[in-house]
């Protein structure tokens, strides 16, 4: 054990991120860290990716590839063999899973320190919605909507995805079953997106009976590509054209794809060769490139690059056969109401008439909040609010250091405060999937674990209001 005093760590967000950084604090022998998890959700791990309890949402990656664990790629391969229903369900390590599963899985990684007596003193788990987080002297106070708090000497947002909130009172939730809005089986659906989430509804729509014509729109009309049985080919790190203009790397990238496949390759696998090297990549880029990425080329590398599982793929492009859904590359144009619900007017891309469809429903599959500070969560807005956080020059994220320290409106990064997970895009981009989480994770535990305890001085109030000004004005 050190022989530091024993360190309270706050995670605020008990989804899949959260989970496996408190697991990678506590797993280690020499660990002397106590660690508390807030998530409003009545179980841990699961998030809005793992909570579904709907058999015909699997996994977008194979299990094989899935371990929480990055020095033990095998762990949730022999978790699931000897699963009740593993094997059942998934036969080899090919196979993609129910997320249903896999958020068991994720819970299973600190239940042992919740059943013994020495665990249930080193993790402490509080369902509840944290509505802000703030920094004193000696460490960090972390405010619930309840009233009560929670003190600690670090703390680490693991918020996950900030869903974009309804915009009409047309617009559902594509995290809720279609069977709790109530609109008929045999009214038309419009989903705002072609993307995973889109799929993922278009099966829950399809698994409820539904019967009515969905329309998927999007900027472009594309849709994400499946899996194939295919191993990544290989490519060195001295091979990357790191630092180098989204120009360069474009070209690269294609003729690399090019000369794979004329050997007789699929493009998939130098998709994957390169996922090691993405965060270093996205890094090196120059900042226009960034911004030039996100604007042409984002749409076209996320269908690529996050892919349906075959099963899914199969399904949509039966439901597209048939005729009952229709992918489109249009964009809403406004919402009033109708007879059946709503109208929806649309144009599509290259078009100037505007297209009417009546709707039961308009449901909004467009992903992530855009822009951090448009965020619905409280506790995000309490570190703006604070200026304990900025957004990123892109605005796709909070900015944080490499090693994941929160940096604040004056620059300065935090020695208390760290994101992990996909609130940190903006500096990691890659960085919604278990394989890139669980190595931040695990980093992130060495650090903290690291770390002496410190004590921060006071704020200069006069100089964080002109800190906040200045990002204000910029």
């Amino acid at each position: 054990m050190s022989h530091f005093p024993e360190r309270h760590i706050i995670i605020v967000g008990g989804g899949a991120s959260g989970v496996l950084l408190a697991y990678q604090l506590l797993q280690r022998l020499e660990s002397d860290v106590r660690v508390t998890l807030i998530e409003k959700r009545s179980d841990v791990g699961r998030g809005l990716a793992y909570h579904t309890g709907n058999a015909d949402h699997l996994l977008n990656v194979r299990a094989a590839n899935m371990s929480a664990l990055p020095d033990d790629p095998d762990h949730f391969w022999r978790w699931l063999s000897t699963h009740e229903h593993g094997l059942q369900l998934c036969p080899d390590p090919f196979c993609f899973v129910p997320r249903r599963l896999y958020g068991d899985y994720i819970a299973s990684l600190i239940a042992p320190y919740l059943a013994t007596e020495g665990g249930a003193r080193r993790l402490a788990i509080i369902q509840g919605e944290c509505v802000a987080v703030s920094e004193g002297r000696d460490g960090m106070t972390v405010s619930l909507a309840n009233g009560t708090r929670q003190f600690g000497d670090v703390a680490v947002f693991a918020t996950g995805h900030d869903a974009a909130i309804p915009r009409s009172a047309w617009h559902a939730d594509p995290w809720i079953n279609p069977s709790v809005p109530g609109f008929s089986r045999d009214s038309a659906v419009l989903i705002l997106g072609a993307g995973l989430t889109m799929a993922d509804y278009v099966l829950s729509l399809l698994r409820e009976g539904h019967r009515g014509p969905i329309l998927a729109i999007s900027r472009r009309g594309l849709m994400a590509r499946g899996h194939r049985r295919i191993a990544p080919c290989r490519i060195s790190e001295d091979e990357v054209p790191f630092g180098a203009r989204g120009s360069v790397l474009l070209r690269w990238f294609r003729q690399r794809i090019a000369a794979h496949i004329a050997e007789g390759g699929d493009w998939r696998a130098v998709i994957d060769a390169v996922r090691p090297f993405s965060h270093r990549l996205w890094q090196d880029l120059p900042l226009a490139s960034r911004r030039s990425f996100l604007q042409h080329a984002r749409a076209w590398w996320d269908v690529h690059r996050h892919r349906m599982a075959p099963e899914v793929e199969e399904r949509i492009a039966r439901a597209i056969a048939d005729g009952q859904l229709r992918i489109a590359a249009a964009k809403l144009v406004k919402i009033d109401g109708g007879t059946q619900g709503a109208r929806a007017h649309y144009r599509r891309r290259g078009r100037s008439e505007i297209e009417t469809l009546e709707v039961g429903a308009v449901i909004d599959c467009t992903g992530i909040v855009k822009d951090p500070r448009a965020t619905a969560n409280p506790a995000v807005r309490s570190l703006f609010d604070q200026g304990l956080a900025r957004c990123d020059p892109l605005r796709i994220g909070i900015e944080v250091t490499a090693d994941c320290a929160i940096v604040g409106a004056d620059g300065t990064p935090s020695q208390r405060l760290f994101a992990i997970g996909p609130l940190t895009r903006a500096a990691f981009w890659e960085i919604i999937a278990i394989p890139d989480i669980r190595s931040q994770c695990a980093d992130l535990a060495d650090r903290l674990l690291q770390a002496r305890p410190i004590t921060v001085p006071p704020i200069d109030a006069p100089a964080l209001a002109a800190a906040m000004d200045h990002q204000v004005a910029m």
